[in-house]
């Protein structure tokens, strides 16, 4: 992306012009309190039928008691024919006064003033120039219900009298009542002019009107007033608005004159389309063809257009250029520019900003509370919205966000129930903010409950809502349940958000023929929709899954329909490509990219760390900081790992490394990082300097330290430093069903087996379930295998097969290791349990359907456990077939009795 050049700011262009003053032409008065209220007219044009038009009856205007005295002037005389001229001269000199005072009311805010000329007026007869000066005052001073009382005693309002209340209407939340006024003005024989059509369209926008939009552009072009700058600016502002940026671009490239306001204008429009550069582009064009200045809003819109191309650099200079022209303390501009850093990953950047802010509003304080929980830090986050001078149901659902982005699911329902003993308003927004903690916390009980809430407030038939709870379901378990609403959506409607779920909910529970079945069957009848959002989630599902030639097909797909420009598509493609044991195409289609986000090279890096090639890994990260871009704190765990797989001891290089996440790069270490950085330790044998760095830690250690800590003593046999960890893990409360797991079999390898089954019984209490492990081998389709499983239509080929090999293995070395299997088991049993695991079955199944020569290439859904490993390296030597395995730790590339990971994973 090119530098940006700034113009000077010339003088700003106002996207709407007020309405012309009143003349003081004298029209035949009458007094206000005698002239009857019309009656109310029907449109002469039926709006949109999702509109329900109705208007306000007349009533009487009150009388004030306040007077003013206006001792300068003479009291105006009744107006008749014979009234001489320096009368009438008198008088308007004493209408302009009045306008003059209604204009100061305005300014300064004063209702009194404006009532007390209101009271001198209803003395005069009728002016409608002077009524129209009056609704004018009222609205601006937030008295919508007395601007409209005024017009209702208007014997003949013209169309300044009309588009005044048209405009105060749209402006005040009263949409309805401005399109029925606007249809009377138009029944009534009155012309719109080009203030009248802004007004209308105003009311559009803010209703998302797009079938009234388009009836009042008709009618705009048929009276000649399209090449008004102003009100063609409202209509791109309507189809911005509304989703229809060719309309947008249509008309800002038939304008024969463009303002400031129509550049701004398309920009949002782009931006809002995800076309930053495209934004950027036509900025720098018109800014050196045309010379438009740079406000407020067009900086606003550059900085959205930086934070969503991680344009950092841009970003930056847009930022010092708001500084040069005095708008940095523009409180739209600094709200954008606290967007902009939380993107950047700028802690001390949006410090700086709030602290330097003059002004804060309730945007600001949320804008804090989302970059906090983006950055992770959920107590600073809570610490900001408990100081919020003001709170709304805005701010709480950004809590509620962040708390599920940061995997607090307790806190989020905490949260919640406080919304709703507050009666705070309930939306869509928060509905699945709520749904998805409960997904998080993986609680049955609790997800009927709040499933049961969503139907009693009649929140349902959502879609958005409906697929957080249907990945509610899957996460808890509950597929039953989950079928059964998938099924119960209504076929005419679009299903395709509920079937990306599904299937991923499929494969997230391990029933993986359905989860492609169901794909294959929507597609065959039509139903699955593949835009980018159902090609980013297949595309992640094959990968998942391993299935290469279905991936392959979806890469084809959205190269043909252009979905590749998608950031999303092009990362889940890299994705599926390198779990799918093709590192080549995962890096020569990110090569290919035009452009890449933070989630592009942590997709580069994840692959790498798959295939334990730690030196690349380092390479793409040492490529990436020449980019620029800023690393987040998913980058430094993949960075951190990657030394685990250096071909080198590079320790020291890895304790800088994590030493200035910090100071140098303004991330603080989170759990994660702590585990990443102890499994490196461990790996390298400083088990000494592990515990020690876990003994540091500026918070309480969760459960993934210390399991990172445990593993490392496994990998290195020193049982003294993992008795310690194994009593702190004991005594720690689990909080996720893997560290139950690992809780359970502790207690069994020391034979405490009454406390293994106390955990376990505590882990269905809370309705989490373990899930099985599997294995599975693609071949045509998945074909998926449990210990001891007989389900295969094969499976007596198999399992004779098995038999064989074992016996083979045994004779070449191989020792089947019984020493983790449960105590209670009878030597014999404990083999037998060893001999038909997962993996050994889909192994042997691969070396019975796969051509000769070629690899086997096995799915595992949780780590490869020793035995299974030893057996497959055996496998290796007596059939001379490469075995490629992929693990919950990555790629084990078995070959002539060798494995990749060297048997450290």
């Amino acid at each position: 992306m090119n530098t940006i050049n700034f113009i000077q700011p010339t003088a700003a262009v106002a996207s709407v012009p007020p309405p012309p003053p009143p003349s003081s032409s004298s029209l035949p008065l009458r007094p206000f309190s005698h002239s009857p209220s019309p009656p109310p007219l029907k449109p002469s044009l039926n709006p949109h039928p999702s509109l329900s038009l109705s208007l306000s009856s007349p009533s009487s205007v009150p009388k004030l008691k306040t007077q003013i005295q206006f001792q300068s002037l003479p009291s105006p005389q009744p107006l008749l024919k014979s009234n001489p001229p320096n009368d009438r001269h008198q008088t308007h000199k004493f209408f302009h006064h009045l306008i003059h005072l209604l204009r100061l009311s305005a300014r300064h805010g004063d209702r009194e003033l404006a009532r007390a000329v209101h009271a001198s007026i209803l003395k005069l007869q009728e002016d409608t120039h002077l009524g129209n000066a009056l609704i004018s005052a009222y609205l601006k001073l937030g008295l919508v219900s007395d601007a409209h009382l005024v017009f209702l005693s208007l014997s003949c309002p013209n169309v300044v009298s009309f588009t005044t209340l048209v405009s105060g209407f749209s402006k005040a939340g009263r949409e309805e009542e401005a399109v029925e006024l606007f249809f009377r003005m138009r029944n009534s024989g009155i012309m719109p002019n080009e203030y009248s059509f802004v007004a209308i369209l105003t009311a559009c926008i803010r209703v998302l009107e797009l079938d009234l939009g388009l009836q009042v552009h008709a009618l705009v072009v048929k009276l000649g007033y399209l090449d008004y700058v102003f009100v063609s600016n409202a209509l791109m502002g309507l189809y911005g608005k509304c989703c229809c940026l060719d309309y947008v671009l249509k008309l800002f490239h038939q304008l024969p004159e463009r303002d400031s306001a129509s550049l701004n204008t398309v920009m949002s429009s782009l931006a809002k389309e995800f076309m930053y550069d495209e934004a950027f582009e036509l900025f720098r064009e018109l800014q050196q063809t045309e010379g438009f200045g740079v406000d407020h809003f067009t900086v606003s819109t550059l900085l959205t257009a930086c934070s969503g191309s991680n344009a950092f650099r841009e970003g930056k200079e847009v930022h010092a250029h708001a500084i040069k022209i005095g708008l940095e303390a523009n409180l739209s501009v600094s709200n954008a520019l606290i967007r902009f850093y939380a993107v950047c990953g700028s802690v001390n950047g949006v410090n700086a900003l709030f602290a330097r802010m003059p002004v804060k509003d309730v945007i600001t304080w949320t804008e804090m509370i989302t970059a906090y929980m983006k950055f992770g830090l959920v107590d600073l986050a809570i610490k900001m919205f408990d100081n919020m001078p003001e709170q709304n149901s805005v701010s709480h659902n950004a809590v509620l966000a962040g708390f599920c982005r940061n995997g607090e699911g307790l806190g989020a329902l905490d949260l919640f129930t406080k919304m709703l003993k507050e009666g705070m308003e309930m939306t869509d927004f928060t509905l699945t903010s709520v749904v998805n903690a409960c997904a998080l916390l993986r609680d049955c009980k609790t997800s009927e409950q709040i499933h049961g809430f969503i139907i009693k407030f009649d929140f349902g038939s959502n879609a958005c809502i409906e697929a957080a709870l249907l990945d509610m379901y899957t996460r808890c378990g509950r597929m039953t349940d989950a079928k059964k609403l998938f099924h119960r959506w209504p076929a005419e409607q679009d299903s395709s958000v509920l079937l990306t779920s599904m299937i991923g909910g499929y494969s997230r529970n391990g029933q993986l023929d359905e989860a492609i079945s169901l794909f294959h069957h929507h597609q065959s009848e039509g139903r699955m929709v593949m835009d980018e959002v159902s090609s980013t989630s297949l595309l992640g599902l094959c990968g998942t899954l391993g299935i290469y030639e279905l991936g392959k097909q979806i890469h084809c797909h959205a190269l043909k329909c252009g979905f590749l420009t998608d950031l999303g598509v092009g990362n889940a493609t890299i994705s599926m490509y390198t779990k799918c044991w093709n590192m080549e195409d995962g890096v020569k289609l990110f090569n290919t990219m035009p452009t890449h986000d933070i989630v592009s090279w942590n997709g580069l890096l994840a692959g790498y760390l798959l295939h334990r090639q730690g030196d690349e890994a380092l390479a793409v990260w040492s490529n990436m900081e020449k980019t620029g871009i800023k690393p987040d704190q998913i980058t430094f765990i993949l960075i951190i790992s990657a030394y685990r797989h250096t071909t080198s001891n590079l320790v020291d290089a890895c304790r800088s490394l994590f030493l200035s996440m910090k100071t140098v790069y303004d991330i603080e270490p989170t759990s994660e990082h702590f585990a990443s950085f102890v499994g490196v330790l461990g790996y390298w044998g400083l088990l000494d300097e592990a515990e020690e760095t876990i003994s540091k830690m500026p918070f309480e250690p969760e459960f993934i330290v210390w399991r990172a800590l445990l593993d490392s003593c496994r990998i290195q046999t020193n049982t003294t430093i993992g008795k310690r960890v194994v009593k702190r893990i004991l005594a720690m409360e689990p909080k996720d069903p893997s560290a139950y797991i690992l809780v359970s079999n502790l207690y069994s390898a020391s034979g405490r087996w009454h406390c293994s089954e106390m955990v376990r019984e505590d882990m269905r209490k809370k309705g989490f379930r373990k899930h099985p492990s599997q294995s599975w081998i693609v071949h045509n389709k998945i074909h998926p295998f449990y210990a001891r499983d007989k389900s295969h239509p094969q499976a007596k080929d198999i399992y004779s097969g098995l038999e064989i090999l074992i016996l083979e293995c045994i004779k070449a070395g191989y020792v089947p290791d019984t020493s983790f299997v449960l105590h209670e088991v009878e030597e014999h049993q404990k083999k037998d349990f060893l001999y038909y695991h997962s993996a050994k079955l889909a192994a042997t199944y691969g070396l019975l359907t796969t051509k000769p020569g070629k690899p086997i290439r096995v799915v595992k859904n949780i780590l490869l456990c020793g035995d299974c490993h030893a057996f497959l390296k055996y496998m290796s030597i007596v059939t001379r077939r490469a075995i490629y395995v992929r693990d919950a730790s990555g790629f084990h590339c078995i070959s002539s009795g060798q494995c990749s990971c060297k048997d450290y994973w």
